[in-house]
């Protein structure tokens, strides 16, 4: 079962993201209030994966994702924006600091899933080659 370290300062949207992962897809859920402590989680808790808003106290989501892909022990997990700031210019910035994808707030939860799924897959297929 994959992990994923689900990464916002509300705590509402962390816990929607957790049910409908757990729940519709069966992964292993562990969360972080702010990007610094994504980091510190990321390190400890080698996720597979981490979806991770982009606003948040301490350390922006950029900022997090950017520290990640800079330290050898977590530059593989991918990163995955989940974020109401969805502009041309917010989504060019997620992915120059190293995300994956950026999906915009709301979000459909089996659209979600599917996205976290096709994500992983992809990263296996990397890893096997």
């Amino acid at each position: 079962m994959a992990k994923i370290l689900v990464v916002d300062d509300e705590r509402d949207i962390r816990d929607i993201v957790s049910i409908c992962l757990r729940g519709l897809g069966g992964f292993d859920v562990v969360q972080a209030v702010n990007g610094a402590e994504a980091v510190e989680r990321a390190v400890a808790e080698q996720p597979d994966l981490i979806l991770m808003d982009v606003r948040m106290p301490k350390m922006t989501g950029y900022e997090a994702c950017a520290k990640l892909k800079s330290m050898d022990l977590t530059r593989g997990i991918p990163v995955i924006f989940l974020s109401a700031k969805a502009q041309d210019a917010d989504i060019q910035q997620g992915l120059a600091a190293g995300a994956s994808k950026y999906l915009p707030k709301p979000f459909a939860p089996g659209e979600l899933v599917s996205e976290v799924r096709d994500t992983l897959k992809q990263m296996e297929g990397i890893r096997v080659q």
